[in-house]
């Protein structure tokens, strides 16, 4: 009989949701840290997207729900390491960035872990967009008493514990919602500098007002969520997404 030899499990599950994003795709994936695995999940991508995350060693996941939350879910469900982190492929952030990051939830010191960007180079953050970040992350701070000043996308935490805050939107308030419920929970919440960079391309939700605006009502609508009941981890796995 063939011995069967098994992949080693990744270090760090990487989740990138993805909706034509073929231009940047090369330049993220070959800043992910070596024994880091990348989770390209595809959101109805039509520019090859998938092709090219697979050509560059990325695991890719379908999410046929459209949403930014839908696509960060289903990388979480399919994600195996202890780990996980989220970064944006457009290539306005470094993932290799994340390292000091994992370090931190690994030691211990911190069960979230996020980015706050500093814009570099001119157009890379439009200002409608930074007004209505500013705007969102003073919300935020009345709400849930934590000191922090984005809502950027690059983050670390814990598979399990992120599974078990129970998180439902899937629009663009989700990342908001991770950090309110992680809030609620009494998770410790640390913020780092992060250089963001001009993105690759048009942006889907902040590259016009009428994108920004929908973003900040999703927001303020999870904002305005009463405390919610934490769900137990793996409780929504009966969501439809495939690997590929």
């Amino acid at each position: 009989m063939k011995a069967v030899t098994l992949s080693p499990p990744p270090d760090v599950d990487v989740v990138l949701p993805c909706l034509d994003e073929a231009g940047a795709l090369p330049w993220v994936l070959a800043r992910i840290p070596d024994g880091w695995r990348a989770l390209v999940v595809d959101n109805g991508s039509t520019d090859g997207s998938a092709d090219v995350a697979r050509a560059h060693g990325a695991t890719v996941v379908t999410e046929s729900r459209r949403g930014f939350g839908a696509a960060c879910h289903a990388g979480l469900r399919a994600a195996t390491a202890d780990v996980v982190c989220f970064c944006d492929c457009d290539a306005s952030l470094d993932p290799s960035l994340l390292t000091p990051f994992v370090e931190e939830v690994r030691a211990g010191t911190a069960d979230l872990v996020l980015g706050r960007r500093r814009p570099e180079g001119r157009g890379a953050w439009p200002a409608h967009a930074r007004a209505g970040n500013i705007a969102l992350a003073r919300m935020l701070r009345r709400r849930t008493g934590l000191g922090l000043h984005d809502l950027g996308p690059l983050r670390a935490a814990r598979r399990e514990a992120l599974l078990g805050l129970g998180l439902t939107d899937r629009r663009s308030g989700y990342p908001l919602q991770m950090v309110v419920r992680a809030a609620d929970a009494g998770w410790r919440v640390t913020e780092h500098d992060v250089p963001y960079l001009p993105r690759t391309g048009a942006s889907k939700v902040t590259g016009t007002w009428r994108g920004t605006w929908h973003a900040v009502r999703d927001m303020r609508r999870v904002l305005a969520e009463a405390p919610a009941v934490r769900a137990e981890a793996g409780a929504d796995d009966s969501e439809g997404s495939r690997v590929q």
